[in-house]
């Protein structure tokens, strides 16, 4: 069964910078996950934040591109999130998410984080 366990969120000030972790535990062996942010914010739906695939192509909502930055470390299953510039507007619950096509079924498997609250505020 697969486990992320995201870490790294808190309270910042404005303009500010923090840096998640999230690592993923019980990966079937031989897949090549691609690992995503997203974040949901009060009263609002959960938006899709960044996405790293495997090889380490990214992508970011434009919301947050130049500000955010997503890496990962496959040795290590874990997805960072490096956010700088921080603002009001960015105060959500992040949560890491894993995809990958499950071994011998063509099936593609999603697995979610608990969620880290990130508070921007002065």
């Amino acid at each position: 069964q697969v486990h992320l366990v995201e870490s790294g969120g808190g309270l910042v000030q404005p303009g500010g910078s923090l840096r998640l972790s999230c690592t993923a535990s019980g990966l079937p062996f031989n897949v090549y996950p691609a690992m995503d942010w997203h974040r949901q914010a009060p009263g609002k739906q959960r938006e899709l934040v960044a996405t790293i695939t495997y090889g380490g192509a990214t992508s970011y909502a434009d919301s947050v591109k130049g500000r955010f930055t997503i890496s990962r470390d496959n040795a290590l299953n874990t997805v960072y999130l490096q956010m700088t510039s921080l603002n009001s507007g960015d105060t959500a619950v992040y949560y890491c998410g894993v995809r990958f096509v499950v071994p011998g079924t063509g099936r593609l498997q999603e697995d979610w984080g608990q969620g880290t609250q990130v508070t921007v505020s002065s």
